[in-house]
């Protein structure tokens, strides 16, 4: 049986490519601590991104570690288009034109830049920013100009200067953009990823609600499930969690009602930190976990993280007080981009993030202020697994149980007991191997994939037992909190805890 053991509590998230494509690579990423792995749409094609998926199912067999994929769509990503080859400088207080897709164009008085995105010119209003380059490039719009032939332009003042090359992407912040949020590229992706049995999607530039909804009911379309409890059981069929990246004001400003229709949260920084001023984006971190909580969703928090790490072997002290204060904060994932993707040092990038969050976690499990996390929409539910979690945490607590062990089948119980804020390790048990992965993005919880379940609850006892001390998890006598139900190996029958003494008899049962 392979080592269980869990590294930290909250999830590594490690973004995919070409310094990962070596399978020592990879294998070195899930020996420090990574237990989910991005493919990232924006870049590389089908085949590239198939032959790592396989290597993580591959991976995960030998490893013994239930790993999750997640499969990030690039939404419609707005970018300049062709340019000469060494690019347009433009200089602050200088004027520009965007116009339709085509190559830039000489004039007496603004040097003209050709934009993908066609409607720019009816849909951005003057006063508003239009951005290049992540904002390192700053210009306002004034107004629109005659091109010639029936064309207008797009007349825009420089703010901030600088070199502008092909494809460099264009940020809209202050407009109301008639994009679709999903892409024809991103429904070929989408159609990939069920194919290929991807176990989230993140999905990009989230506006509002419907846009979610209308990725969940695509998804619905293709797996022919729904969300009723028998469909979230049979995995083979049930449809892909999806992930909403906050990147846009919008967003932000719809968060209540995105919460309600996503399955998870990501707090995409990179974007969001272009769109808004920057100094409100740590305050808007804060509230985008603590609302996240409020609805019981795991929150994802991404972007320039150990963003030095790509070329160097260690960090800056403020990126390790930004990971720390992102789990203080409570996210339940903390994400790595391009140090894993590209960089020099993917391996001690992963093995610090997991060395800070074990330190922060360490604190937390010691702090006076120690609280579980309660969602105010399970309460209003009068939800049975939430007030047996809400249970569990405080008997961990009392009693001072070391982990806490639950049958989840459907990977339901698993996640509700990692949202109240467990400060010890789960073991989710279950015999389904897409739960399996899915629950591996779960903060604090360890999948265990069966061969079958059981047949009695004193014999799921006996399974739990036998890990932990097989694998040197606990300490005989040590306590365990222990959840299941009957019949075990059917979802959403959990309904009784156990507080289980290891090497020795139950203790008490609630």
């Amino acid at each position: 049986m392979p080592n269980h053991a869990p590294t930290s509590l909250t999830k590594i998230l490690a973004t995919l490519g070409p310094a990962t494509d070596k399978e020592k690579a990879l294998r070195r990423l899930i020996e420090d601590g990574a237990r989910a792995f991005r493919l990232n749409f924006s870049h590389g094609d089908f085949d590239s991104h198939r032959k790592r998926l396989e290597m993580i199912r591959r991976l995960s067999k030998e490893t013994g570690h239930a790993l999750a994929v997640i499969g990030d769509l690039q939404g419609p990503k707005i970018r300049v288009g062709k340019l000469p080859e060494e690019g347009v400088l433009i200089e602050a207080g200088a004027e520009i034109i965007f116009r339709k897709n085509t190559d830039a164009l000489a004039n007496d008085d603004a040097k003209i830049l050709p934009c993908t995105y066609a409607p720019l010119v009816e849909e951005v209003q003057a006063g508003h920013r239009v951005l290049i380059n992540d904002g390192a490039i700053r210009t306002l719009a004034i107004g629109t100009v005659d091109l010639g032939d029936g064309e207008r332009g797009l007349r825009c003042t420089v703010t901030v200067g600088g070199l502008v090359t092909t494809g460099k992407g264009v940020n809209l912040p202050d407009s109301d953009i008639s994009a679709p949020a999903i892409t024809e590229r991103d429904w070929e992706c989408v159609e990939w990823a069920v194919e290929h049995g991807v176990d989230y999607l993140a999905l990009s530039f989230v506006r509002d609600a419907e846009d979610v909804q209308l990725l969940q009911r695509r998804l619905t379309e293709m797996t022919g499930s729904d969300d009723s409890e028998h469909n979230r059981c049979n995995t083979a069929s049930a449809k892909i969690p999806v992930i909403a990246k906050i990147e846009k004001p919008q967003a932000v400003e719809n968060i209540d009602s995105i919460l309600e229709a996503t399955d998870m949260l990501m707090v995409a920084r990179g974007d969001l930190g272009v769109e808004m001023d920057l100094a409100h984006v740590p305050a808007t971190q804060k509230m985008l976990i603590a609302r996240a909580h409020a609805y019981g969703k795991p929150v994802i928090v991404a972007t320039q993280m150990l963003e030095s790490m790509i070329k160097s072997p260690s960090p800056t002290r403020a990126e390790v007080s930004d990971v720390a204060n992102a789990i203080y904060d409570g996210a339940d994932i903390v994400m790595l981009s391009g140090e894993t993707a590209v960089g020099d040092h993917g391996d001690l990038a992963v093995d610090t993030m997991r060395r800070i969050a074990i330190e922060t976690e360490r604190s937390l499990l010691h702090s006076p202020l120690r609280q579980p996390r309660i969602s105010s929409k399970l309460v209003e539910s009068r939800n049975r697994l939430s007030a047996l979690a809400h249970g569990a945490f405080h008997i961990v607590h009392d009693a001072d149980a070391k982990i806490v062990a639950v049958w989840s089948e459907s990977g339901d119980a698993a996640q509700l007991l990692s949202q109240i804020g467990m400060r010890v390790a789960i073991l989710a048990f279950t015999t389904e191997p897409r739960v399996a992965s899915r629950m591996a993005l779960f903060a604090g919880v360890t999948p265990i994939l069966c061969d079958a379940a059981p047949e009695h609850r004193s014999g799921f006892d006996l399974l739990v037992d036998s890990h932990i001390v097989f694998n040197g998890l606990c300490e005989p006598g040590d306590r365990v909190v222990v959840l299941a139900g009957k019949p075990l190996g059917r979802a959403g029958v959990v309904n009784s805890m156990t507080l289980h003494t290891i090497g020795g008899e139950d203790y008490c049962e609630a």
